[in-house]
């Protein structure tokens, strides 16, 4: 399938079912909300890496507005759907200040493997306790997808896009397990340095062992 949407480009990467909220204070972006708004249709969200609108990104709806001012500014509301490429980037729309693309929708597969799944929650649950952070999610850990969890797993912006890159939920469970695994290692490690140099000066109760 191919059709036109507008799009707003932005620094980050969007994963389909997520939640984003926007404020909109641009005229080009309150146009193009309010449109959106009042056709009910959707939006895109290419990721900008590089100052570079990058091939892929994702199809928003807007879920509701959360507050409107007397600027013309909104707080809105969104929900990632699925996943698009861009074909071709049309600059200038008669009428209109924002851009748009034409733009098609690969296949996306969820199918996921309970033993990798569990393995990934546990290498995050266990990097999240390295730096104390508390994460609670809306769905229990057995329902948890890739996309859940991908903003929580410390991947830097350019790994987020190549995730949204994979089409397959093994490929990209497979993806999150290799970074957790080199990343955990490396954060024990520092929390074990730390502690070492905490204990540096002070007294403290040392054992040659038998000798």
């Amino acid at each position: 399938m191919t059709n036109f949407i507008p799009i707003f480009p932005l620094g980050i990467v969007v994963y389909p079912e997520e939640q984003l909220n926007l404020h909109i204070f641009e005229p080009r972006y309150k146009q193009l909300i309010r449109e959106c708004i009042a056709e009910q249709k959707p939006f895109g969200i290419p990721s900008v890496i590089d100052n570079k609108i990058v091939e892929y990104g994702t199809l928003v709806e807007v879920v509701r507005v959360e507050k409107s001012y007397e600027s013309g500014e909104l707080d809105v509301v969104t929900r990632g759907t699925r996943v698009f490429r861009i074909l071709e980037v049309i600059k200038t729309i008669p009428e209109k200040l924002y851009t748009g693309a034409i733009v098609n929708y690969p296949e996306n597969h969820t199918n996921s493997n309970e033993r990798l799944q569990k393995q990934v929650i546990q290498a995050l649950r266990e990097l999240h306790n390295l730096l104390q952070v508390n994460k609670s999610f809306k769905k229990e850990d057995a329902d948890l997808l890739s996309y859940d969890i991908a903003h929580h797993a410390g991947l830097s912006l350019l790994e987020e896009y190549e995730l949204l890159l994979l089409f397959q939920e093994l490929q990209r469970l497979e993806y999150l397990k290799r970074h957790l695994l080199r990343v955990v290692p490396v954060m024990a490690e520092m929390e074990r340095l730390k502690d070492r140099v905490k204990l540096n000066g002070h007294f403290r109760n040392l054992s040659a062992g038998d000798i």
